[in-house]
């Protein structure tokens, strides 16, 4: 540990800016400026060239970037869609379900879609929420509030609240689709009046 630590002041700008003002000391001595006081010199140059370094600046934490993002988000759509295929829900549920699922399929397909979206974090934090949390949470509490309704029957059907929250995502999952079409068509037109300016 402390010989890990004096090889990073070895290295560090503290080090080499001082050595640097007291290579410069050594200068003087050996011109005959510094007299007989030159050890005083090297040292106070050094001292001063370690104090006016620049501070060292710890490395950024290494965040994945959003495609290694979108790839343990595929990871954990294959698992929630494991998870729901044991899942028994009324067909109106399962309709909406499906179709929500094959939208959020198509934005986590590798191809276009994943690179767009590698350029989007806020896209990716969507679709992460999504699969992650909004899904398995409505399916879950659909499941267990169906339950207790057996036993209570009278009550709003939960089917109404799972059916309604499906809706809204897919909502959430189309204006991201419409988002990422909307910026590939702004690329074309871009890519056109590039072509037409060229030309003129």
């Amino acid at each position: 540990m402390a010989t890990s630590r004096f090889v990073g002041y070895l290295e560090s700008r503290k080090n080499i800016t001082g050595s640097a003002a007291g290579l410069a000391g050594l200068v003087l001595t050996f011109t005959g400026v510094a007299g007989p006081y030159w050890p005083v010199v090297v040292v106070g140059l050094y001292g001063a060239g370690a104090l006016i370094a620049p501070p060292e600046r710890p490395p950024l934490p290494d965040f994945p970037d959003p495609s290694a993002q979108l790839d343990e988000v595929r990871g954990d759509f294959e698992m929630l869609d494991g998870y729901l295929a044991n899942v028994e829900l009324p067909p109106a549920a399962a309709g909406r379900l499906t179709e929500l699922t094959e939208v959020l399929a198509a934005l986590l397909d590798p191809g276009w879609a994943g690179e767009l979206l590698a350029q989007d974090p806020e896209g990716v934090h969507v679709l992460s929420r999504a699969v992650r949390q909004d899904i398995p949470e409505a399916v879950d509490t659909f499941v267990r509030t169906r339950w207790w309704t057996r036993l209570a029957p009278g009550q709003e059907p939960p089917e109404r609240h799972l059916e309604r929250q499906l809706t809204l995502l897919h909502e959430e999952a189309d204006r991201l689709a419409a988002t990422l079409r909307e910026t590939e068509a702004r690329r074309q037109e871009s890519h056109t009046r590039y072509l037409e300016d060229r030309s003129q």
